[in-house]
């Protein structure tokens, strides 16, 4: 039962100097407040469809558990927040953005459409390109479509490591790759481009995590069943694919 309403809370900027290696720059989204979507319409439509059935997804398929304190990384409107709010060993969970009007008009909205347990959640905007908690705070952290949008992903997750209780699991969701073959129909060719920054391959990222001290297993992501299900994963899969990547901090690092 929801017993009340998610906090948001304003930090003033650090006075302490963060070094430029340690700055989180991303490419901004395309679309709706850069959530990737043309309104807000359609933003909903997909927030409340097929999105909640991402945390089944990684619970059923890749067996992840989520539990005690959490961090969601670019949390736009907060979908997957307010989903892992459900979670019953899941205490607390504070969503970033480097977007407050994100977090502070449209997170309500989509917490009320996806029956959030709200009093778990802390709405918070991080405006100085920094993540401002303490080493080892938090037993997971998560995101959604942003990895791939860090202008260097490896500060992004030794930022993640960072902040990782050893032990602590990073999920990443929807991350594109890089896909096998780079055909594109006339149509798709002349077609808005959907992503506004770099694709990388598998063996990119496993370099990334490998770089950051995480150890990384991958699964493919597709929601789809029965015959639709193998025509993903055997023939979109040469030409486009979305990843979930699951990483872990070591227990004695």
């Amino acid at each position: 039962m929801n017993t009340g309403e998610s906090k948001y809370v304003e930090k003033e900027n650090s006075a302490a100097k963060t070094s430029p290696r340690s700055e989180l720059v991303f490419h901004p989204a395309p679309g709706f407040l850069g959530t990737g979507f043309d309104t807000e319409a359609e933003w909903h439509e997909h927030a409340t469809g097929d999105f909640p059935k991402f945390v089944a997804f990684l619970t059923k398929n890749c067996g992840v558990e989520f539990h005690g304190r959490g961090l969601e990384i670019g949390a736009t409107g907060g979908w997957l927040s307010a989903e892992l709010s459900k979670r019953p060993k899941v205490v607390e969970i504070i969503a970033t953005d480097f977007s407050p009007q994100l977090l502070r008009d449209e997170a309500p909205k989509l917490f009320r459409l996806l029956g959030a347990l709200e009093a778990k959640i802390t709405r918070l905007p991080m405006p100085a390109r920094r993540l401002d908690f303490p080493d080892r705070h938090f037993d997971f952290i998560v995101s959604a479509a942003l990895l791939h949008r860090a202008l260097n992903p490896v500060t992004l997750l030794r930022e993640i490591h960072r902040l990782l209780r050893p032990g602590g699991t990073f999920v990443a969701l929807r991350e594109p790759v890089l896909p096998i073959m780079n055909w594109k129909s006339a149509a798709r060719r002349k077609a808005k481009p959907a992503l506004s920054s770099r694709i990388y391959t598998l063996a990119d990222y496993r370099e990334f995590f490998d770089l950051a001290g995480l150890e990384l297993r991958t699964k493919r992501l597709t929601l789809s069943e029965g015959f639709k299900y193998y025509f993903d994963k055997m023939v979109n899969g040469l030409t486009h694919a979305r990843y979930v990547f699951i990483a872990r901090r070591a227990s004695r690092s």
